[in-house]
């Protein structure tokens, strides 16, 4: 069970980063759906994007690790719930995007509410 949390751990990091590393890499580009072909050679192109990319596939793989000795109704609030912390903290830090009060208290009690749902699944 040791080995599945920490893959657990690893997961949400993972896929936490990968997502703030893709706004990263998307946020100042100029793309277009006229054009397809440009767009995703502009996105494949991109470090961060790439960077991003492969997080999301080692995330993949913890979380599939996980999932086969925490059952799902645990692991995925857990996941989603610190993912969502993780981003928003990432996302502050890196790009300065703004975290106000009610943010927080949204974080909390979403947490608060993992806590107890992920107490009662035995």
């Amino acid at each position: 069970m040791r080995n599945a949390a920490i893959a657990l751990v690893f997961a949400l990091v993972a896929n936490a980063t990968a997502n703030v590393l893709i706004r990263m890499g998307m946020r100042d580009l100029e793309l277009s759906l006229a054009r397809p072909a440009e767009t995703i050679k502009t996105i494949l192109l991109n470090g961060p994007v790439m960077a991003g990319i492969v997080l999301f596939a080692a995330n993949v793989l913890a979380y599939a690790f996980a999932l086969s000795k925490i059952r799902v109704g645990i692991a995925y609030p857990i996941m989603t719930s610190c993912g969502l912390l993780i981003v928003l903290l990432l996302a502050w830090q890196l790009m300065g995007e703004r975290i106000t009060l009610i943010q927080l208290g949204g974080v909390a009690l979403i947490l608060g509410g993992v806590v107890m749902v992920s107490s009662q699944m035995g």
